[in-house]
């Protein structure tokens, strides 16, 4: 054990920006899931508003993860390069769900005129959108060139939004059965992996480089300028920030030089909050009492989960400070975001309403359709 006084590195560039980071994204998400799901409802496109978890696939994530998790730690290398471009693709389209609301406002507001220039799968294109999805492009290839930490955490942090997004939870029973299962699923891959495999394989493939295919062909082609292109990739399923945060750190170096976080680390809880949020809103807007509404403000779900993960992060942190060796986040992060929530809603008598879950009715969808 460290002494107490190495806490204080919490208090350092690095830390204090993964921590506010990591929070931000899962409010984000959080946050962008209710309004992606108000726009499909009111646009009447609840066929594609989400994939809704049931108890079955709830199980299979922890199962499917540990099968992915093994897949990668033997035989990353040889898959390294398909993984890349399949990164890649998830990366762009990922970055135009998160950046498509934005650019639709800034239309709106400036009157551009916006004609259809195609038809594509059934979905109509925009110019707006096809220039959109030249500017992800273009961010995609400069991280496929530079493999900078600053795009690798701007591509993280779109496929965590779009996913939380378009994968949702019914009710808390369905969610602290995940969590509960997440949760060992962290512990043993971090804790007890290695006894049996040889290596901590969470770690292991946490830290592994993928190959860049755009060095490769590249490379074979003789390009000039081959040197400007990195060779290995920090694949955007973590974020991670340098330690020394302002100091010269060079992209594509020691991982050992660079703190990290992973997507699932912030997409699993934003679940949660998710489920809150949209629980809070429902809440709030079936409010029949105008002295109801500030103190439901004031005391939503949210906060409380949003709270609890901060805790429960700065505490993982602390404890990979205090024991010098990696920790599975959702150790901390499970209980300091579930926990709030089943004892708030048990003390205002909403843990049924809550743990079985209301899916929205007619009236409901009425609603959402007229705001």
């Amino acid at each position: 054990m460290e002494p107490l006084w190495k806490l204080l590195y919490l208090l350092e560039p690095a830390p204090v920006t993964l921590v506010l980071t990591a929070v931000a994204v899962t409010f984000g998400s959080a946050l962008r899931a209710l309004n992606y799901g108000k726009e499909m409802e009111r646009n009447r496109d609840l066929s594609e508003a989400s994939i809704t978890l049931d108890r079955s696939q709830a199980l299979m994530i922890p199962i499917m993860s540990s099968c992915s998790l093994l897949l990668m730690f033997y035989l990353f290398s040889s898959v390294s390069q398909l993984l890349t471009a399949f990164t890649a693709v998830a990366s762009a389209s990922s970055l135009f769900f998160c950046l498509s609301p934005y650019v639709m406002y800034l239309k709106s507001q400036l009157g551009l005129p916006d004609p259809f220039v195609s038809r594509c799968c059934s979905k109509s294109f925009t110019r707006i959108q096809g220039l959109l999805l030249l500017l992800c492009s273009g961010i995609v290839a400069a991280w496929l060139v530079s493999g900078h930490w600053i795009l690798n955490n701007l591509l993280g942090i779109s496929i965590c939004i779009a996913f939380v997004s378009h994968v949702r939870l019914q009710n808390i029973k369905i969610c602290a059965m995940l969590l509960a299962c997440l949760f060992v699923y962290d512990i043993f891959w971090v804790f007890f992996s290695e006894r049996f495999f040889g290596a901590n394989v969470m770690v292991s493939v946490a830290t592994q480089q993928a190959s860049n295919p755009v060095h490769t062909v590249a490379n074979s082609l003789s390009l000039p300028g081959l040197q400007l292109i990195t060779k290995k990739l920090e694949l955007p399923v973590k974020i991670v920030f340098p330690r020394n945060l302002f100091g010269g750190v060079v992209p594509g170096g020691n991982s050992a030089d660079f703190m990290m976080l992973g997507l699932g680390d912030m997409a699993i809880p934003a679940m949660l909050l998710a489920l809150v949020l949209c629980f809070d809103h429902r809440k709030s807007r079936d409010s029949v009492s105008p002295l109801d509404i500030p103190s439901a403000k004031g005391h939503k779900y949210i906060w409380y989960a949003l709270s609890g993960y901060a805790i429960g992060l700065v505490t993982a942190l602390a404890a990979g400070v205090l024991t010098h060796s990696p920790q599975p986040a959702l150790l901390y992060l499970v209980p300091a975001t579930l926990g709030p929530i089943i004892f708030v809603s048990w003390i205002r008598k909403e843990l049924a309403e809550l743990w079985e879950g209301t899916m929205p009715d007619q009236n409901d969808k009425a609603h959402l359709t007229e705001v």
